[in-house]
């Protein structure tokens, strides 16, 4: 089966928001998808990695195969974490093989993914995506050049690098996000309209700032259901891409095969990241040097600077210096000879990892029954804290990677994962055992990412109706190479969607 195929990404796009405002009518476009097509919610690796969403929908496989659960990993045989590279990634997206089977294909600001080597179809790379994996980067060569005497740069100027650094001001990221959709269809038309294709692939990075930095602030614990004046400047930038949309819609030809998909979806911001290492520490599986000048140069000079003049100096360093100081400053206090575990970087989940003889540089936890023990003794001690703002469990799930993300690259992934309970926001943590808990998140963002994915697929081969239960993100790479005429490579562990097939 051979067609063309539209695909339009939603980064952080809500299904809950878009299936209530498709039904008023503030989503037209998306709402006429929707009843004519065919759509469902899908099963997510957000509800453990959050940041795997993208490369798992891109490469048709879990966290497990091709390695990549945030912006910021240690590499094999390191301990301090850092921006993450095309070679960390254990398999290529699925249009590496459309390329190789002679499909025509335009690949615009696919998140979270890198450009490939040797691709004869159309990349462009950081034009307007918001979490930046690389630098702006577009081929052929000469394309980049024509887009900018075209359109200008991407009004989407502010990156996502801030975490303690405060929130943008509402009203004038709002512009931005505005602007952003407007130019991504005017973009995406004229590459239509200039190039023959058979995949067109396009990603709207604007719901996903919107969700961090317009959704409204919770205050005190149970649920929250933000009314409509409150989410008004989240729904006028879902209002804008769907406009966006309606215009690639116009310049798509009438037989191509459109969908929709999203990853994630957006809540309050409810998490206890930033107490996890406290944590760690006061149980004793991440231990402190001891003794006169045992710490390092690092973390002597980051004390004798107080906290107000280390976001004000942060603030003006170029930030890839700022990561790296900042990475290595996560891993600066640590006696790596008596650390049984610690954790890494993250904005939402807690990740931890076991110090693991013969994987990480000093490991001191021996492989099996060591090792099992050790996870089996942090895994209790997370179950026993508690959220002093209801009373209740923080902790909603500890996951272990070994049991929910198998694959080759498992090594490159935490060990264990930390979901929290979401009935109220958390300041701090108490257990019998450890005490109390408190220290300040450096996440100035009221939203943040949800377990809500779903997928929506339009055409003259799509069968109307909704998904059966049980798609899955990895399944979107599989179908839309079959839609192509391209069997799916051995490593995908997606499946085709025939339910999706008239």
């Amino acid at each position: 089966m051979s067609t063309r195929v539209l695909v339009i990404g939603l980064d952080m796009g809500d299904v809950d928001l878009v299936e209530t405002w498709a039904r008023d009518g503030t989503l037209p476009n998306l709402r006429t998808i929707l009843a004519e097509g065919c759509w469902g919610r899908l099963e997510t690796t957000a509800e453990v990695l959050h940041t795997s969403v993208w490369p798992t929908i891109f490469t048709g496989a879990g966290p497990g195969r091709h390695g990549v659960y945030y912006p910021y990993q240690p590499r094999p045989g390191e301990q301090t974490a850092r921006l993450i590279g095309p070679d960390q990634y254990g398999v290529p997206p699925f249009w590496q093989a459309l390329d190789r089977a002679g499909r025509r294909t335009i690949v615009f600001d696919a998140p979270e993914t890198f450009p490939l080597e040797g691709y004869r179809g159309v990349q462009v790379f950081e034009w307007s995506t918001w979490a930046w994996y690389w630098r702006r980067e577009v081929t052929p060569r000469a394309l980049e050049a024509e887009l900018a005497d075209r359109f200008g740069n991407s009004p989407l100027t502010l990156e996502a690098r801030r975490l303690g650094f405060g929130a943008p001001d509402p009203d004038a990221l709002a512009r931005q996000l505005l602007d952003s959709a407007g130019q991504k269809a005017q973009i995406a038309r004229w590459l239509m309209r200039g190039r023959a294709w058979d995949l067109f692939l396009v990603v709207f990075a604007e719901p996903h700032p919107a969700g961090h930095y317009l959704w409204p602030r919770s205050h005190g614990p149970g649920p929250f259901e933000p009314d409509e004046q409150a989410v008004k400047g989240v729904r006028a930038v879902y209002a804008a891409v769907d406009a966006a949309i309606g215009e690639v819609l116009d310049g798509c030809p009438d037989d191509a095969t459109v969908l929709v998909v999203s990853g994630d979806g957006v809540g309050p911001n409810r998490c206890g990241w930033h107490l996890l290492p406290e944590v760690l520490r006061r149980a004793g599986f991440t231990q402190a040097p001891t003794g006169p000048g045992r710490r390092s140069l690092l973390a002597r000079l980051r004390d004798r600077v107080p906290p107000e003049a280390r976001a004000a100096l942060s603030a003006r360093l170029p930030w890839r210096l700022r990561d790296r100081l900042v990475g290595r400053l996560a891993t600066a206090d640590v006696d790596w000879t008596r650390t049984v575990a610690f954790c890494l970087p993250t904005d939402l989940e807690g990740c931890i990892r076991v110090n693991l003889r013969g994987r990480e540089p000093a490991g001191i936890v021996e492989p099996g029954a060591h090792f099992e023990a050790v996870c089996e003794e942090i895994a209790a001690t997370l179950g026993e804290l508690v959220n002093p703002a209801t009373g209740e469990r923080a902790v909603r799930r500890v996951w272990r990677t070994d049991a929910c993300c198998p694959g080759e690259r498992r090594h490159h992934l935490p060990d264990l994962v930390v979901t929290w309970a979401s009935s109220a926001d958390i300041r701090a943590l108490h257990s019998d055992r450890l005490g109390l808990i408190t220290g300040a998140s450096g996440d100035p963002r009221p939203g943040t990412h949800y377990p809500r994915a779903f997928l929506a697929a339009r055409g003259p081969r799509v069968r109307a109706g909704t998904l059966p239960a049980g798609a899955h993100l990895a399944d979107v790479a599989p179908t839309v190479l079959a839609w192509l005429g391209v069997p799916a490579p051995p490593w995908m562990e997606g499946r085709v969607l025939t339910a999706l097939t008239a």
